[in-house]
């Protein structure tokens, strides 16, 4: 068998974290090594318990969990709670794992385990930026040990799910996602736009999670109150952004349809501040820094959500 992809998660976790999680530990061509948590969907307490909670649920309590910072870099924001409830996973008041995150912060286990894996390492963000942006201040070199680095983030046209024009990971810390993308030489996004494009039927999703199986229980159990308000607000489909996102980090032979351009972040304005600004144009001569998922196949897609539940 060929050598596993180790594989670094930066997440929040988050019911659509928990879903794309899953999908990374179910992987037989990766290996999770660590997971770094941040603050995003939730607060810090609860995205490094949460984390915890899935590695349990996985039998994947060898994979080190590492808090990052509880707070944006610069300025405050609001969490998602009233989407994921209060600790992040439906408010189901699961029991508390026995194992505790390790001492070493988020952004030095990052840059620490990119050395150990130098040229193999993919790094998958599914929440704010911040830890990352840390440890790209503290060694800016962190991009040349990096093979591959997929985000979810943005809204490539401006069609936002946080305010008109942003998306809500970039919007909850831009100053991060402004360092990030600056400093990262490319970088494959697959923002809010792409999420929309490849939303899960409920019909669908509830069927997966009637399935006999323990990760189908536990993420039926953790995901409902999400799903029924995706139902009341969004419709007949369920959107898993970060499941995409890890979808195509774990199968990129996936994306049919990929584009690359330039993208830099809006840092001020009333009504733009968070913004992914794309040169579709490439009209400011900037180099394309990004690879934007368009269109991922969507039976590939949710095979990999099936397996993630133990389908």
């Amino acid at each position: 068998m060929s050598k596993k992809i180790p594989l670094l998660i930066d997440t929040d976790p988050g019911v659509d974290d928990a879903l794309a999680l899953l999908m990374a530990f179910a992987d037989a061509q990766h290996e999770v090594v660590a997971l770094t948590v941040a603050a995003g969907n939730v607060g810090l307490e609860y995205t490094v318990r949460n984390a915890l909670k899935l590695c349990e649920v996985a039998g994947r309590e060898d994979v080190p969990v590492f808090a990052g910072t509880a707070d944006p870099l610069v300025y405050p924001a609001e969490d998602a709670a009233h989407v994921h409830g209060r600790d992040g996973f439906g408010d189901v008041d699961l029991p508390l794992t026995a194992r505790k995150v390790e001492a070493e912060h988020a952004a030095l286990a990052i840059l620490r385990l990119s050395h150990q894996y130098a040229g193999e390492l993919l790094l998958v963000a599914l929440g704010p930026l911040t830890n990352i942006a840390l440890a790209l201040k503290l060694d800016p070199s962190l991009p040349q040990r990096v093979k591959r680095f997929v985000v979810m983030g943005g809204a490539i046209t401006g069609h936002g799910n946080i305010t008109p024009a942003a998306e809500f990971n970039i919007a909850f810390d831009p100053e991060a996602a402004h360092i990030v993308f600056s400093t990262f030489p490319f970088i494959e996004v697959a923002d809010w736009e792409a999420t929309i494009a490849h939303g899960l039927m409920h019909r669908d999703v509830e069927q997966w999670l009637a399935a006999d199986t323990a990760k189908a229980r536990f993420y039926e159990l953790i995901s409902r109150k999400t799903r029924l308000w995706s139902e009341d607000s969004r419709g007949e489909r369920w959107y898993a952004a970060d499941a995409l996102a890890m979808a195509w980090a774990l199968q990129p032979e996936g994306g049919k349809v990929v584009e690359q351009r330039p993208l830099s972040i809006e840092l001020t304005g009333s009504r733009s501040r968070g913004a992914t600004i794309v040169d579709w144009n490439r009209q400011t001569g900037a180099p394309d820094n990004t690879a934007l998922l368009i269109g991922y196949d969507q039976a590939r897609f949710e095979a990999q959500v099936q397996r993630a539940l133990g389908l």
